[in-house]
């Protein structure tokens, strides 16, 4: 049984040089989709058996003779090619670093991102780990302050249209319905954030994307999984702070584009979507000294009794 999703349907080819295959059964062990199997002393692909080849991609990248060919659901022959050498890849440390040194920045430079910039991001956003392949992550760049600012006073004058859904009085008739962290999060952010981007909005202010010079949206399709768009994303600001830029997560606008705002949607091309991260990037305009240690709310580990 094939797993569909809005960009593909049915199962990718597997093809099999058995003159080259040495029977180490390694694609067989990593295969969850579970077409490969052995027997009568060959690798045998079934792709009636349980979801048949999903183009996941893992046999092709475990054997070590290169005897496996998968084909289809996007994947071509030429999208494989020899993983990063150990020495050539990062140590724990370095990535370490990496993260601990980075931090939300919403105060750039008068600078552009160059696209050579962009386009390194969205290279290693695209390698984030998905659901079920292939990605049904969607992206929208805005490059270049214009655009984004343009894309703010828009978004601001949507929140406006909807401004009456979080007055005090909607929030008494909605109150039965809401749970209390909603509520709370309603009357303590969304309405005082609606009225204080509005009023900014009248002075020429931005403070929903800060005048950012690139900004960047994350958008799962109807069959992405709920964290697909959130890692692309993730990927995408560490990828950032790599190449020099400061990025920030603006948790505001995928939730009010989730619902309604229509014409935005129209004139941005952005498709349905269930799951949404946005962020801004650009070159910060302050330098940073110290980095903060954050913690979890909890952690604890399972002791079986």
């Amino acid at each position: 049984m094939s797993i569909r999703t809005s960009r593909t349907s049915g199962n990718a080819a597997v093809l099999i040089d058995h003159s080259r295959c040495s029977r180490c059964l390694l694609c067989v062990r990593v295969c969850k989709g579970m077409p490969l199997y052995f027997e009568n002393g060959k690798i045998e692909v079934d792709q009636s058996r349980l979801f048949g080849c999903i183009a996941c991609g893992q046999c092709v990248a475990i054997c070590p003779l290169d005897a496996i060919k998968v084909e289809g659901r996007l994947l071509k022959p030429s999208d494989v090619v020899p993983i990063p050498l150990k020495e050539n890849r990062a140590k724990f440390d370095e990535v370490f670093n990496l993260m601990f040194a980075r931090r939300s920045i919403r105060d750039f430079r008068e600078r552009e991102v160059e696209q050579e910039v962009i386009d390194k991001i969205l290279k290693a956003a695209s390698c984030a780990p998905m659901g079920i392949p292939p990605s049904d992550v969607r992206v929208l760049v805005l490059n270049g302050k214009e655009k984004v600012n343009e894309f703010s006073k828009d978004f601001i004058d949507q929140m406006a249209k909807i401004r009456w859904m979080f007055s005090k009085f909607a929030l008494w008739l909605m109150r039965p319905f809401l749970s209390k962290t909603d509520y709370e999060l309603f009357k303590t952010f969304l309405t005082p954030v609606i009225d204080f981007l509005i009023e900014k909005k009248k002075q020429e202010e931005d403070w929903l994307l800060y005048g950012a010079p690139l900004a960047i949206g994350f958008f799962g399709g109807q069959a992405s999984d709920p964290l697909d768009a959130d890692i692309a994303a993730t990927y995408a600001s560490i990828a950032a702070e790599s190449l020099g830029l400061g990025s920030c997560f603006i948790g505001t606008v995928p939730v009010f584009l989730k619902y309604g705002a229509r014409k935005m949607k129209n004139k941005y091309k952005i498709s349905p979507f269930k799951y949404g991260a946005w962020i801004i990037f650009g070159y910060s305009k302050y330098s940073y000294h110290q980095s903060i240690h954050r913690t979890f709310a909890d952690v604890s580990y399972y002791q079986k009794s």
